[in-house]
Parts: structure tokens; C-alpha cells; sequence
């Protein structure tokens, strides 16, 4: 584990490496995972072996970025986590033809709790997950988010990322119960010296 940035506010952001860096904060992660994914604008509903289970299989894919938001010791506030693109074939299977599969990162998960946003902090996990990427390996960076223009959308907006113009639809357990899809934009970005 490498802690990347020190925040005024108190809050450290580390870069967890193995599944060992990760055991400190599991219970906490999972927690933020829920409580974040429950709210606008996804209303989804995850287990906390779920969340976990994203957490572990993220850790197991090499050359991940995972990074986590921390307050005081342990407390998961924000987290995010990117893959190459490889990683996900259901992701790769959506932007074949369009980006260099092998040469593109997937900028995977980014949650903030409630408390925290407004505050930079979604901005600065972009921006150091970004940076932490072999960007001799890697042309391309992309993500995907709710497709609503308002956001999370004008945040990627002003780093740099492009709409694509590629939906996809994704189904999900809502808090209510139901299972039902929303649609999700594609942003890319070419990354420096690219």
C-alpha cells in the first residue's frame, strides 16, 4: 500500500496493491460500496459479499489501480479503481472497433459518500488513477457513467473525456427489489504522449 496524497480535510488517498494492503478497510469498503451505489442516481442494492467480491476480483487483475479515500485509520469514503480493458470482455465486447482494446484502460468503479461530494474528491481519483497508469502500455483511457448529461458527466467532461456515442444497458437489483436496466454512456480520453 502506497499512500498517494494527503488531503487538507484529513483524508488520505492510498493506491492497495494486494489483497493483504486491501484487509484493513474490506469491512469499509463494503459498507461505502452500499451506501453509495444505493443513492441517485443508481438505487442499486449490493450484499456486502458482493461489494467484496467486486473488491477481490478487481485485486486479482494485474496492473489494477486501486484506490481508496480514507478517513482516520480505516474508513472507506471514496474509492476508485480502474482495469485494463482486457479485464472486462463485457466492456470490450461493447467498444470493439471503436478503441484499441489491448491499448485501452477502463476506468471501472468511482463512488464518493454523500458528505464528501463537491468537494474535488471524485476529480482527484480520476486524476490519480490516470496518472498511475504504464501509459507506455496504454493509449486510451474510458469509463462509463449514467447516461443523464448533468453530474458525474460534466465532471468527466472537464477532464478531458469525449461522449462516445455508445450506450449500453444495464441491469441491476434496485433497493426496492426489482430488477431493472438503465443505460450507460461511454467517455473516452487518448492519454498524454499519445
Amino acid at each position: 500500500m502506497t499512500t498517494l496524497l494527503e488531503r487538507d480535510d484529513g483524508l488520505r488517498i492510498v493506491r492497495v496493491l494486494t489483497p493483504e494492503d486491501a484487509e484493513p478497510y474490506r469491512t469499509s469498503f463494503a459498507g461505502a460500496y452500499q451506501d453509495i451505489f444505493s443513492g441517485a442516481p443508481y438505487f442499486e442494492r449490493f450484499w456486502a459479499s458482493e461489494a467484496l467480491g467486486i473488491l477481490d476480483g478487481f485485486l486479482r487483475v494485474p496492473d489494477h489501480v486501486t484506490l481508496l479515500a480514507v478517513k482516520g485509520e480505516t474508513r472507506v469514503v471514496a474509492f476508485g479503481i480502474g482495469v485494463p480493458m482486457v479485464a472486462r470482455p463485457d466492456i470490450a465486447r461493447e467498444l470493439r472497433g471503436l478503441v484499441p482494446i489491448r491499448e485501452s484502460f477502463y476506468l471501472a468503479e468511482l463512488g464518493v459518500q454523500d458528505g464528501w461530494r463537491g468537494k474535488g474528491l471524485g476529480r482527484q481519483l480520476v486524476d490519480l488513477r490516470i496518472a498511475s497508469i504504464d501509459q507506455n502500455r496504454y493509449s486510451h483511457v474510458l469509463l462509463r457513467t449514467v447516461a443523464s448529461r448533468r453530474g458525474a458527466y460534466d465532471m468527466y467532461r472537464s477532464l478531458d473525456f469525449e461522449d462516445m456515442g455508445v450506450y449500453m444497458e444495464v441491469p441491476s437489483r434496485r433497493v426496492d427489489g426489482t430488477v431493472t436496466t438503465d443505460r450507460r454512456l461511454f467517455l473516452s480520453r487518448v492519454l498524454p504522449g499519445r
